[in-house]
């Protein structure tokens, strides 16, 4: 087996039920024995899917999975509602009106776009210094600002009119709370709605199919390949052109320096311009392009991973 430090790089978990991501995390440390390792995107208990779980050196990069794009599949019931939006809560209110199938499309299609959504109280959202979930627990609800999020996608999959029980998949920008979707969808329906299951499908880059079970891994880790398991950090950024320096580039790029064009190779020339940035073939930073005070654009060191 690899030595702890040796680890770098992604690892796709495939989240069982029941798990906090935390625990998740706590496991692997076990498994990979450092506690380099962290997370990009909470998954709550109830929910199953993609976590990237962010290895050694790797874990640098775990704030950029937390920010991009996510993917879900949520089944809902229509008809009832909780104090946590999902049925891991106390039914708060039940509704005899029911919907027809072509309504909850409808009602799906109109949350495509911007727009602004209201925390849940069960959430992790700070409000004066406080978890929102801890006050809700005791019972206290308070206001708390809207946040803008993006559903760049949302469509109905299923929908038994008998049960009022369905599913939808969802595209969505960070900070979306799901669960308030079905929420918002059984008000547009007239109704009520609570989220009985949630499966990320989708992380940024990774895709479900990539993703290991708890138990693969462990597998791996008795076997001695865990590092086989692991995808290349620069795997989270395959959206951005590559850029490769010269020795001298290099030597700027170390000493935090800004980087011109003729030793970048590759760079794109547009402000605010985001790279994948390599050195000998060996990825080593986040670039991003912007002004210099002098006039003209160049090459800006925005995370190093060396």
């Amino acid at each position: 087996m690899k030595a702890a430090s040796e680890y770098h790089g992604v690892l796709i978990v495939d989240k069982p039920a029941g798990f906090t991501s935390h625990d998740v995390v706590a496991k692997l440390r076990g498994m990979f024995r450092t506690r380099r390792i962290g997370h990009g995107g909470t998954l709550d208990p109830m929910a199953t899917g993609v976590l990237p779980v962010f290895v050694g050196g790797a874990t640098k990069a775990a704030d950029f999975a937390a920010a991009q794009d996510k993917s879900y599949l949520a089944g809902f019931t229509l008809g009832c509602a909780t104090d946590t939006q999902d049925t891991t809560g106390t039914v708060t209110e039940v509704s005899g009106r029911s919907a027809a199938a072509p309504a909850v499309e409808s009602a799906l299609r109109a949350f495509e776009g911007r727009q602004m959504q209201l925390p849940p109280m069960y959430s992790a959202v700070q409000v004066g210094g406080q978890r929102l979930y801890e006050l809700a627990r005791k019972g206290v609800e308070v206001a708390r600002p809207e946040r803008e999020i993006f559903i760049q996608q949302i469509q109905l999959e299923s929908f038994d009119e008998g049960t009022q029980k369905g599913s939808f998949s969802v595209t969505c920008s960070k900070g979306t709370y799901v669960r308030t979707l079905v929420h918002d969808l059984g008000v547009r329906l007239g109704t009520l709605a609570a989220m009985h299951s949630l499966q990320r499908t989708r992380a940024g880059q990774y895709p479900l199919s990539e993703a290991y079970t708890l138990e693969a891994v462990q597998r791996a880790a008795d076997e001695g390949r865990l590092g086989a398991l692991l995808r290349p950090t620069d795997s989270l950024f395959l959206e951005y052109p590559a850029v490769t320096l010269d020795d001298y580039g290099w030597k700027r790029a170390q000493n935090g320096a800004f980087i011109g064009f003729s030793h970048a190779g590759g760079c794109p020339q547009e402000r605010g311009a985001l790279c994948r940035v390599y050195y000998d073939g060996v990825f080593r930073l986040l670039g991003r392009v912007d002004a210099l005070e002098k006039g003209g654009l160049a090459l800006f060191v925005h995370k190093n991973f060396f």
